[in-house]
């Protein structure tokens, strides 16, 4: 406050007196005004002044406006003018904008930073921040909008410190994060700025709004406003989701699983006409194609990035880009900034990349896509950042992708030249460019060419098949010679970078290229040559690239050719350029301030052509390489003679590695080939088990009917032999007896089961009438449920008497069926088969059959009311037992007060007995000191002996 009283002092900044005059009077108002309307006018009044008079007003009114906003809370009128005047006091937009207007040059700058320190002073109290998040709450206009453009200012003016204050404050984000769903749009696009200053550099607030469903909201505000059609409203919220997303993966990763990344998709679909777009659209869309490449960008997580890559695969976001990148009327900066969001979504992704490289172009006829972009690469007329972005393109479609790798390759090799020249095909065109005038198109072709030998040493020895016609009658010349002799031409320093990187990345762990590089006698003494002179600052890179592809010659460097072994190409090092001179130069490369750019990022990005020296993979390749070489140049003879022999051991191991692979690959394919064989046999075993299945069902239907005809043949037999009918009647007498047998033998054994079972009964209920016995002699209060007890088991008695009465009657009937069927038997002894009708035996025997029946029947009947009548019995025993276990509870229960009372009892005697003896003690003290105590016992003992009596006859009565 001092300060600022300091600076209101100045010559420049000093107000005017009827101006500061002014200001205190109406500050005298506000603080000492009783009546609400006139407090009200004077804040309107500083509210008018704060623009022309910000610092007087910030000065002496910012203490009596927060006060205003802590008491006069009923009256939104007032809030909404102490909001307007403390946002004019603290926001620099206001001031910009006036001096922006102005015309006059030469005015102070003295203010410009007043609205920090207003700000600081306002949130030196962190309850006003907490105060202006309560009104932010509010519903009411004229307090919310304000409050959103105040707190907004804020957070401009000191971000990190007011984001900490709501970040603590209970929630306070959760508050204003309730401004995207107001319906007034004033207040919902003000919010949105709001959550844009908050969520800046601040993960934990990220964090909160994302979890608050603000992707949600935003993504509904972009639709409603019409997508990259929309205003500067969908501009405010894509810059938002930025702030969101960006180096937050837990945000990225909530985004994902959201299925947030399907929404986008119609971000990106324009029309069939592409022009006129207007500013607006060109920067919604750049800010589209922005977000989805955070989404996807080569510094996240690899798993998070792959993630998101399929998910715009499938959800058809990759399509919708890629249709663009086809498209014609496509502004310049869009098609550069979609080309690059393409190559990070299909980087690394062999999914993506396939559907890439099936991309056509619209045009007659077709061709690839790659095609159409390699030609913009090596066309000197096309703009430098368009050039870029079409290499990064190509460099990400190749990364970690050998199958496009290979593709690429072999439009190069021989057999798959076009030979008809119809189509220009990718390998055409990179040796176009690498041969070109253009120092930037041979550049770019030598790091594509080099991105296609990425890691990849086949490739890389089928690259020397390939050979060039460089002029008519001349022989042709391979690729590898072609890039030495344009480097020995003496081009421009661009072009050499490019082709050395080259020659460097094809014969980095390939031998054989090597060898067929210095098979040529012209190549290691330019080398040499270039290493060994003092040029200046721009030909040192190259020099040190010359190191670096001599080293690797070392290096990978298999004693074929007899000149040129490790030995004497060390030799030649020392002789001609000195090993520190050449290990100086060779650390020319990592120590380049280009280097050290290109190293950042894998994305080429360059302020100029004359920029464009290192590619991102390369540099990588110079940290590998750089430490080997130069242990490499110190190595002796001896010690390169045991890494030979290392080299040699290691290679046989790994020949045979490969022969055990190769025998467990076999292996495999045979165990396959067994299983699918054990397969379709135990196919086959079931067809012929469910054949058999059915040919055995077949033969016992066969025997079912053989087995009726019999019986059918039997019958027709009966009518002529009626001596044999006569026998078949007797076996069916007899299977008839026995099965009566064996019924009444069934009937015995249930008989003589519930006879034990009532014994069994019988003998419960004399332990049942002894325990309640013993019970009832204990207490007279289970009188009453004894008695209920023994009159239930007198009833019981009863039922069993009349069930026994009943076994009685069921013991005789069985008798006389037993007579029955002894004079039955008998009668079939003794009847004599030949004598007497057989019409008559058969009338006797139906006769008995129907008897037996009858008297089987009411048997069955009777033992069905017995085993009734036994249930009953069950349930009539169990609910004894149930009232039998009562009593004995309450009987222990009894027992227990029993045991107490005389536990308390003995207690109460033994006291008594203490306390008596305590008091003859004391007796015999006080007749030995000569105190007269007979009397008194004398009366107590006949008090006693009254109370005795009495007693006693109450006892009698």
């Amino acid at each position: 406050m001092n300060f600022l009283r300091g600076v209101m002092g100045g010559p420049s900044a000093g107000p005017q007196p009827s101006g500061a005059e002014t200001i205190q009077k109406l500050c005298d108002r506000v603080a000492s005004s009783t009546l609400l309307d006139d407090r009200r006018d004077a804040v309107r009044a500083l509210k008018s002044l704060s623009k022309k008079y910000r610092l007087e007003v910030g000065i002496q009114a910012m203490e009596h406006l927060i006060h205003v906003l802590q008491t006069d809370r009923s009256d939104s009128e007032i809030i909404g003018y102490a909001l307007d005047t403390l946002y004019n006091v603290i926001s620099n937009d206001l001031e910009e904008e006036e001096q922006d207007d102005s015309e006059e040059e030469n005015l102070p700058k003295q203010v410009d930073d007043l609205g920090s320190q207003f700000t600081e002073i306002f949130i030196k109290q962190q309850e006003n921040v907490t105060l202006l998040l309560t009104l932010v709450e509010e519903f009411d206009f004229h307090v919310r909008w304000p409050g959103v453009k105040l707190l907004t200012s804020l957070l401009k003016q000191q971000g990190p410190q007011v984001q900490q204050i709501i970040l603590v404050s209970p929630m306070g984000v959760s508050r204003l994060m309730d401004l995207l769903a107001d319906s007034r749009e004033v207040i919902r696009n003000d919010g949105v700025l709001l959550l844009q200053q908050l969520t800046k550099s601040n993960a934990a607030i990220q964090k909160i709004v994302a979890f608050e469903n603000a992707f949600e909201r935003l993504l509904d505000i972009i639709t409603e406003e019409g997508n990259s059609d929309g205003g500067i409203v969908v501009e405010d919220c894509l810059l938002l989701l930025q702030n969101l997303l960006k180096n937050n993966n837990s945000n990225q990763n909530f985004f994902k699983e959201g299925s947030y990344i399907q929404r986008m998709k119609p971000w990106f679909e324009v029309g069939d006409d592409n022009c006129g777009w207007s500013a607006q659209k060109v920067t919604n869309l750049h800010l589209m194609l922005q977000l989805v490449r955070v989404l996807v960008s080569p510094t996240n997580p690899p798993g998070a990035t792959s993630s998101c890559q399929k998910a715009m695969f499938h959800c058809g976001l990759l399509q919708q880009l890629c249709t663009i990148l086809m498209a014609t009327g496509v502004p310049a900066d869009i098609l550069t900034e979609t080309i690059n969001t393409v190559s990070e979504v299909i980087r690394g992704c062999q999914m993506n990349q396939d559907y890439f490289a099936s991309v056509n172009a619209p045009s007659n006829p077709p061709r690839p896509a790659i095609v159409v972009l390699l030609m913009s690469m090596v066309n000197e007329r096309q703009p430098f950042v368009l050039r870029c972005a079409v290499l990064y393109c190509f460099q990400c479609f190749l990364y970690k992708n050998q199958k496009g790798q290979g593709e690429i390759v072999s439009t190069l090799l021989p057999s798959t030249i076009d030979a008809t020249g119809n189509s220009v095909s990718a390998g055409q065109l990179l040796c176009g460019g690498l041969f070109s005038t253009d120092s930037l198109s041979n550049w770019c072709a030598a790091v594509a060419l080099a991105h296609a030998l990425q890691e990849n040493a086949t490739l890389k020895e089928q690259l020397l098949r390939v050979q060039l016609a460089t002029s008519i009658g001349n022989p042709p010349v391979s690729l590898l010679q072609q890039c030495t002799n344009i480097l020995s031409q003496g081009s421009k320093v661009q072009t050499r970078v490019g082709l050395l990187m080259l020659l460097c990345t094809w014969l980095s762990n390939c031998s054989i290229a090597v060898t067929h590089f210095l098979h040529n006698p012209a190549n290691v003494p330019f080398l040499t040559g270039q290493i060994a002179e003092n040029l200046g600052e721009e030909e040192q890179l190259v020099q040190g690239l010359c190191a670096l592809l001599l080293g690797i010659s070392i290096y990978y460097n298999d004693n074929s050719l007899e000149n040129y072994r490790k030995e004497k190409l060390k030799q030649l090092i020392e002789k001609r350029i000195g090993r520190e001179n050449f290990i100086e130069k060779l650390g020319f490369i990592s120590k380049h301030e280009l280097y050290s750019r290109a190293a950042q990022k894998p994305q080429p990005s360059f302020s100029s052509p004359d920029h464009m020296m290192f590619d991102h993979e390369f540099t990588k390749l110079v940290k590998e390489l750089e430490g080997v070489i130069s242990k490499a140049i110190y190595k002796s003879s001896e010690e390169d003679k045991k890494e030979e022999e290392v080299k040699k051991t290691l290679e046989q191991h790994d020949n045979i590695v490969t022969h055990y692979k190769k025998v467990i690959r076999e292996q495999d394919q045979e165990l396959e080939e067994l299983k699918q064989r054990i397969n379709t046999l135990t196919s086959q075993n079931e067809q012929l088990q469910a054949t058999v299945t059915q040919q055995v069902s077949q033969i016992q239907q066969h025997k079912d009917q053989y087995n009726l005809l019999k019986v059918q043949l039997g019958k027709d037999t009966q009518h002529h032999n009626s001596h044999s009918d006569t026998f078949q009647m007797n076996g069916i007498q007899s299977e008839e007896v026995s099965r009566l047998k064996e019924e009444l033998e069934e009937w015995k054994n249930k008989h003589e089961l519930l006879q034990g079972q009532l014994r069994e009964k019988d003998s419960v209920i004399e332990k049942l009438k002894s325990s309640q016995l013993e019970i009832g002699t204990t207490e007279q209060s289970s009188q009453t449920s004894k008695s209920g007890g023994l009159e239930h088991n007198n009833e019981l008695q009863k039922e069993l008497e009349m069930l026994r009465s009943q076994i009685q009657l069921q013991s005789a009937e069985i008798s006389k069926l037993q007579m029955e069927n002894q004079k039955l038997q008998v009668m079939n002894t003794t009847a004599d088969p030949v004598l007497g009708d057989s019409s008559a035996r058969a009338a006797n025997n139906s006769e008995l059959e129907g008897r037996l029946e009858q008297e089987i029947k009411e048997l069955k009947s009777e033992v069905k009311a017995l085993s009734e009548e036994k249930e009953s019995l069950k349930q009539h025993l169990d609910s004894s037992s149930s009232t039998v276990a009562i009593l004995q509870d309450e009987k222990s229960k009894l027992q227990q007060e029993v045991a107490e009372s005389k536990k308390e009892q003995d207690d109460l005697l033994v006291l008594l007995a203490d306390q008596d003896q305590k008091l003859s003690a004391l007796k015999i003290k006080l007749k030995d000191l000569g105190v007269p105590v007979e009397d008194e016992d004398d009366i107590e003992s006949g008090d006693q002996g009254d109370e005795d009596e009495d007693g006693d006859e109450e006892e009698q009565d």
